[in-house]
């Protein structure tokens, strides 16, 4: 007996959980603030607001990528060198 044909054997049950990436009801994934953590949101931050743009460019980062990569290490060396500077200069005053 053969294959029923027609019928893929490595078919799944359809999972209604998962959206169909063509529905044209959502947004697509390039949108501003479809990278944003959901903790992000439920506080009220979006892509319009300083820290929600910084959260949502981070969360498109992709740690696969040399580029992206170095980009997360310059974004930590440009907000973390305020923070060290400060604390030295504290040392340095007491």
């Amino acid at each position: 007996m053969g294959a029923v044909p027609g019928l893929d054997p490595h078919l799944r049950e359809w999972d209604d959980e998962d959206p169909d990436p063509d529905d044209e009801s959502l947004p697509p994934y390039w949108f501003p603030g479809e990278a944003m953590p959901g903790d992000a949101r439920r506080m009220g931050l979006t892509h319009h607001t300083v820290e929600g743009a910084l959260l949502d460019f981070g969360g498109r980062l992709d740690s696969t990528k040399p580029i992206h990569r170095w980009t997360a290490w310059f974004l930590l060396v440009v907000f973390g060198l305020p923070v060290v500077f400060a604390v030295m200069r504290l040392f340095y005053y007491l």
